[in-house]
């Protein structure tokens, strides 16, 4: 049993006031007033992120564009109906050419240059704007299915 399982399973039986002191040397910050089920939830958190790392650059800058929608809305955000990957490859057909879109860390790669979004690619493509998601075939419509979408 590896030094962050034990520590995991002594926080199963750990009383509120030792969470506590936990929660202060973990995250060295005074210790926010929630159940202790939260406090054993956060500090498994922060001990597996420290063993295994924490969320990619990609997850947080969503996270950060969720927060200022919500901020901006004043209650519950949707999420976005489209997650992908990052190494994922678009395939569109159009005209009869297939056209092949890299999903990166922070955006797209087509044609060798780096795009922000699909919308922008589906118009170079095109010459038309399109919902980029819509063109490759990521949001349902009737009679259209994407040619490929493939994990690298």
């Amino acid at each position: 049993m590896s030094d962050l399982d034990t520590r995991l399973e002594e926080l199963a039986t750990m009383p509120p006031a030792q969470l506590r002191s936990m929660w202060r040397d973990v995250f060295r910050k005074p210790v926010p007033e929630i159940p202790p089920d939260l406090l054993r939830r956060s500090i498994a958190w922060r001990l597996q992120e420290r063993v295994h790392g924490g969320l990619t650059p990609a997850v947080k800058k969503q996270i950060a564009r969720l927060q200022k929608q919500l901020a901006k809305s004043n209650g519950a955000g949707t999420l976005p109906d489209i997650a992908l990957k990052p190494g994922t490859m678009l395939v569109r057909t159009w005209k009869g050419k297939s056209y092949h879109v890299l999903v990166g860390e922070d955006g797209f790669e087509y044609d060798g240059r780096q795009f922000r979004s699909l919308s922008q690619i589906a118009e170079e493509i095109t010459g038309a704007h399109w919902s980029g998601p819509r063109f490759f075939g990521l949001k349902k419509r009737s009679g259209f299915k994407p040619k490929a979408l493939i994990n690298v």
